[in-house]
């Protein structure tokens, strides 16, 4: 297994080059980001970060009435929900003074059940936290990690748990590789492993069952 991954991402790194994701000024960009991004499109998201202008830092989020907030994230959809995540995940940084040097220092599962256990925070969103934001070497699945598992395929059980655990327990535990191997994969989604894949020139073609047969 350890070998097929390593395939796998190599000719995604050959093919695209390194990604240099996550698309963000700041950690706490990244935290917003992560949660206007649930159920929305990142053009979305893009314009709610936009929104705040110079403004995007916890301190000033954390004094915003919710309905403020929320007027200022619509664009996201789902904004009054949004409002009250951020607000919610904005209060847990608070209590590490808003430095990402602290939350560092803690141990990884430790922060992870914090964020899990706050209110709009799930596994993904949870994951894309601690590795984009926080630098923890915490793989990160989504949609497009299940669809070309599926595809390829690789068999990892049922859940979230069981493909995160295929890529930490067969990869190095290194930030920066999951961190290009995830964006990788997302790319390859947008440009391939669509919901209707177009398999001519994926860089995953020779080694996908779904692309066997499918010309170059």
């Amino acid at each position: 297994m350890q070998n097929k991954l390593t395939e796998i991402y190599t000719a995604l790194l050959t093919h695209y080059g390194d990604p240099k994701w996550w698309p963000a000024k700041t950690p706490y960009e990244v935290i917003v980001g992560a949660i206007l991004a649930q159920n929305t499109a990142w053009s979305n998201v893009k314009k709610a970060i936009a929104n705040f202008g110079d403004n995007l830092s916890p301190e000033y989020v954390v004094r915003l009435k919710p309905d403020e907030l929320a007027d200022i994230i619509r664009p996201a959809g789902f904004f009054n929900q949004k409002a009250s995540y951020l607000h919610e995940v904005t209060r847990w940084f608070g209590q590490y003074g808003n430095d990402v040097n602290v939350v560092n220092k803690l141990p990884l599962q430790r922060v992870r059940a914090e964020l899990l256990a706050l209110k709009g925070v799930g596994h993904e969103t949870a994951d894309s936290i601690l590795l984009y934001a926080f630098g923890f070497p915490s793989f990160v699945v989504d949609a497009y990690t299940i669809r070309l598992l599926s595809r390829l395929p690789i068999d990892v059980g049922n859940g979230y748990e069981a493909t995160k655990s295929l890529f930490e327990e067969n990869l190095p535990l290194e930030a920066g590789f999951f961190n290009r191997y995830h964006a990788l994969i997302v790319i390859n989604a947008k440009e391939h492993c669509r919901k209707n894949p177009v398999c001519g020139g994926c860089p995953l073609v020779d080694v996908c069952e779904a692309g066997k047969g499918k010309t170059i």
